[in-house]
């Protein structure tokens, strides 16, 4: 009978030893191993678990019971209501399981195994939480019948039951119960930011901590049912191999957390000027929602070289054209905006449109991804060409979100908003209008635009119906187009423009020059061109830009009667100047004298119509264009009664006076 009984107990632990060595023992797994198990166990989140009532319990159970007072008073109103779920039985449900376990790497593996199985409607941070909720009850106890005075006597007796004054938790336990603690709050953290639903494009990182996190949970539990083995004396783990793997894991999923909380900070600051760029007062409001940061970096301005001290205000009941770009390749921008800039300070007081020039302020806001040494030299090479308003920031822009948002910059193209002193846009980018037209196009709107492309469009479809190829009107370049009746002038002013086309200094600025003469193909069609802009004389302008198309035929008919030639100056489909054939040849012929002025006044029309204008006035003093014939006979002439009226006798001719229409007046063919 006895040795029956010693085969069978035998048998048991053959076949005990045998489905112990089938089990896998989690330190020899891999962690993709671990994964492709725990995460077979998961199957939705949508079990409700009361995550902050219970981690609150949790956790005034867990810190450091052992120095808690005894008599120290419980808040029980910061706990919430005392119902929660899961509820006791399944807590407890979870601790018994736990504490059956055998102390055995292997069967603690299956264990968490069960326990994640039991939980898998669960999210992974509440996995977690309801497991350490399950320790704490058994854990709680025991610290709660240690702290029982010996005058309680049914307390003492419970305690006794619980064998609790020869029993002992140590310091590995403790150690681990805190730094339990510690990971979950990492989880928990995790679990907060996926539930808010931040989108993984914005806050990648997450989905990166999303791959940490089983294997964290895992270890979690892993630990968990180690620790309640020991405690209970049931088994006699090594716990420090648990809270190694589980802070290898935990140090992964911390380095993803800290970039999830930068990234998040960024998009909950970019939520927050979003908002408050919907409620702004003026220009002001809305630049420093663009440019002023949370941190301790205050964003230098500057005008030219001179630091501005009173920061953006300066830019109070001001329109503000915002050049925003990085620091590739802007030679040309930054050369067209110092043009427009000289002009509006030029012409300060001038009104056009409602608008005074004086009104409209620049600041260039350079979007740099990485201030290195090697940019920020190449910021202040830049910088010093600038006249206007410049941000100095060495840290990503603040506002680059709202820059995209509002203002649709992408890929560092360059544009130049305008706003207006209520912090409007008027124009999301005038950077096509400052190429096309420059100053004419001020206030800078898109409807500027739109007046100056219909007041010349008639001007080109007549050129392109003469034998103009309207496709050479290229915004980039400069085009003379020139005619005339005197075949010398003709031969000279092209002699002079090819030279200008081929000097040094014109090839330096990056300056595209062509010219064409007008009838030089088809002599024949010259005519109908003189006809067509005949043809569109009108006596009543219907509006504005009418009005201006007026002007500009009224001009162009007037330089058609110059003896030896006109010239018109574009750049694209923008007439710049319209000139006389000698002024406009010696301008030409002279470029020497004026070719430094390119650079100085940022642009070659420019430099062009200051020199032609001198030369005008001065060949207008030193040829009078103006005729006195005397002695005519009385009666060749209507007579002129005089306009006194106690005379009225009829006045005697003297002489005759004949003025040129043009040349006295420089501004008679000018628009």
């Amino acid at each position: 009978m006895a040795s029956s009984k010693s085969n069978a107990a035998s048998s048991a632990n053959n076949s005990s030893q045998q489905q112990k060595t089938q089990l896998p023992n989690p330190f020899e797994l891999a962690d993709y191993q671990i994964l492709h198990k725990v995460y077979l166990t998961h199957v939705n989140d949508d079990k409700p678990c009361n995550k902050d009532t219970l981690f609150k319990l949790v956790s005034n159970t867990l810190s450091s019971p052992a120095q808690i007072s005894p008599t120290a008073p419980l808040n029980v109103q910061s706990l919430g209501s005392a119902a929660f779920q899961p509820e006791f039985p399944e807590l407890k449900r979870i601790a018994c399981q736990m504490i059956s376990t055998r102390g055995s790497p292997e069967c603690a593996h299956q264990t968490t195994i069960l326990i994640l199985q039991q939980l898998r409607s669960f999210s992974w941070d509440a996995k977690a939480l309801v497991t350490l909720a399950a320790f704490s009850l058994e854990y709680g106890e025991f610290w709660r019948l240690h702290r029982i005075p010996t005058s309680d006597q049914f307390g003492t007796s419970l305690k006794v039951l619980n064998q609790v004054p020869s029993r002992k938790v140590p310091n590995d336990i403790t150690d681990l119960v805190e730094f339990l603690v510690q990971v979950f709050r990492d989880i928990m953290e995790w679990g907060t930011w996926a539930a808010i639903g931040y989108e993984t494009e914005e806050v990648h990182s997450l989905s990166d901590a999303m791959q940490e996190i089983p294997l964290v949970v895992y270890w979690t539990v892993a630990s968990i049912v180690a620790s309640i083995g020991n405690l209970v004396g049931t088994s006699e783990h090594k716990l420090s191999d648990f809270k190694k793997r589980l802070s290898e894991i935990g140090e992964k999923l911390k380095i993803h957390l800290v970039k999830c909380r930068v990234q998040i900070e960024k998009i909950d600051d970019y939520r927050r000027r979003i908002k408050a760029s919907k409620n702004i007062k003026d220009v002001v409001d809305l630049l420093k929602i663009l440019i002023h940061g949370n941190g301790a970096e205050i964003p230098q301005l500057y005008e030219g070289s001179v630091l501005n001290k009173t920061g953006v205000e300066v830019f109070k009941q001001k329109h503000v054209m915002l050049f925003i770009s990085g620091l590739d390749s802007i030679g040309d921008e930054i050369l067209l905006l110092n043009s427009i800039y000289n002009r509006l300070e030029k012409n300060a007081t001038e009104d056009i449109k409602g608008f005074k020039k004086g009104d409209f302020k620049m600041l260039w806001i350079p979007v740099v991804d990485n201030w290195n040494p090697l940019q920020k030299e190449r910021f202040k090479t830049l910088k010093k060409d600038i006249k206007w308003h410049v941000l100095e920031y060495f840290s990503t822009l603040p506002g680059i979100g709202i820059l995209k948002e509002k203002f649709n910059y992408y890929d560092s193209k360059p544009i130049v908003p305008v706003i207006n002193p209520q912090g409007e846009i008027i124009n999301e980018d005038a950077m096509e209008v400052l190429f096309q037209w420059g100053i004419d196009a001020f206030p800078f709107r898109k409807s500027d635009g739109d007046d100056l492309s219909r007041k010349w469009k008639w001007f080109w479809s007549l050129m392109e119906k003469t034998d103009f190829n309207i496709e050479d009107t290229r915004k980039d370049r400069y085009v003379f187009i020139y005619g005339g009746n005197d075949s010398k002038w003709i031969r000279d002013f092209t002699v002079a423009i090819g030279k200008i086309k081929k000097h040094e200094r014109i090839r330096n600025v990056d300056v595209m020059i062509e010219h064409y003469q007008l009838g030089k193909e088809n002599p024949d069609k010259v005519p109908y061109f003189w006809i067509g802009i005949d043809g569109k004389k009108q006596h009543k302008c219907k509006d504005k830009v009418d009005c201006e198309i007026q002007e500009v035929v009224k001009s162009l008919l007037c330089l058609k009667q110059d003896p030896q030639g006109w010239v018109l100056l574009s750049k694209g489909k923008n007439i710049k100047l319209l000139g006389h054939g000698e002024p406009m040849y010696q301008a030409v012929a002279d470029f020497d004298i004026w070719k430094e002025k390119v650079l100085e006044k940022e642009g070659f029309d420019v430099a062009l119509k200051e020199y032609y204008d001198a030369k005008l006035m001065e060949i207008s003093a030193r040829n009078p264009c103006a005729i006195f014939t005397d002695n005519y006979a009385s009666n060749i002439l209507a007579t002129i009664t005089c306009p006194n009226p106690t005379c009225g006798r009829v006045m005697e001719v003297t002489s005759v006076n004949y003025k040129c229409c043009h040349r006295d007046d420089p501004n008679s063919c000018t628009f």
